[in-house]
């Protein structure tokens, strides 16, 4: 196990490595930088601007600069955010992000295994048709129509939930379940995936012969096998659930890493955006290796070598 961990980890650095070499080259390629904008800064001021930031030396020396202060944890200043660092960029908004993701996280797993698992044991039957059936409705609808849908039905029509804004666990409730919706769709088919092809195997039927409840069954022997493909996917939908809630967070108006995200590539806001990459890069990394733990942690047969 330690061997394994040990490697992943040496891996994980030249990894990160070349996904910041890259994603700060192609920025650079890019076309505009980021002090242009609708008003021309005068020459003076533009050079003076790219003097400060070192955006006036070649892009090798450039790239050393970050990563000097990479390695001090600093991830410099944001170009368009004054008097704002990265790092306190960061510290804002990834809390919010968190917060949001793991309540729709929480969501997708409470609805969609259980939902998964009955269809399974109720295979081929009305309510196995109409799980799957609700299950494909909730990966059809995007989360830019959900949003509005469940905005106008429990704020502006039954008044229960506030439609935006951040602070209350009342304006969670309907950002995190449109942000799971679609996630709780996926892991339910997963779950049934799961669950069909371990309830055909011998062990469980040997369960079942001793005269062990359905109950004992399932949720003892079954379950535990069954919700590994849900594991595989957990680890990039984590990721993406965690960091990924732009539409949602412009939608519920809610200051998350997302609108960040999305705002360092429009305003070309190079540290901004290398910030995120690494912070985005460095979550699926990190999640998938808990993932593959967890894989061992539950099915003995799986061994990290």
């Amino acid at each position: 196990m330690f061997a394994y961990l040990g490697r992943r980890l040496l891996f994980t650095i030249p990894l990160l490595f070349f996904i910041l070499l890259g994603s700060f080259f192609f920025m650079r390629m890019a076309k505009g930088g980021p002090f242009d904008d609708e008003r021309e800064l005068p020459p003076q001021i533009e050079a003076n601007l790219r003097a400060k930031y070192n955006l006036d030396q070649p892009t090798h020396i450039q790239f050393l600069h970050y990563m000097k202060g990479l390695a001090r944890g600093d991830l410099g200043p944001s170009f368009k955010y004054q008097a704002r660092s990265v790092n306190e960029i960061i510290a804002q908004g990834l809390p919010v992000s968190f917060a949001l993701g793991g309540s729709a996280l929480v969501f997708a797993l409470l609805i969609g295994i259980p939902v998964g698992v009955v269809g399974a044991l109720r295979h081929n039957q009305p309510t196995d048709y109409l799980l799957m059936s609700v299950a494909l409705l909730g990966i059809s609808i995007p989360n830019f129509v959900l949003g509005p849908i469940l905005i106008m039905i429990f704020s502006f029509s039954l008044g229960w939930l506030p439609a935006g804004g951040w602070g209350t666990v009342q304006q969670l409730i309907l950002p995190a379940l449109t942000l799971g919706a679609i996630r709780a769709a996926y892991v339910a088919r997963l779950a049934r995936a799961g669950m069909l092809e371990v309830i055909r195997q011998d062990f469980i039927r040997t369960a079942r012969a001793k005269g062990l409840s359905e109950r004992v069954v399932v949720g003892k022997h079954a379950l535990r096998l069954a919700i590994l493909p849900v594991l595989s996917y957990l680890g990039p939908a984590t990721a993406s659930i965690l960091v990924g809630s732009v539409v949602v967070e412009k939608i519920f108006n809610i200051p998350g890493m997302g609108t960040f995200f999305v705002n360092s590539a429009l305003n070309r806001d190079y540290t901004l955006a290398m910030g995120t990459v690494l912070l985005y890069s460095g979550l699926l990394i990190t999640l998938n290796l808990l993932v593959d733990i967890m894989y061992a942690v539950i099915d003995p047969r799986v061994e990290l070598s």
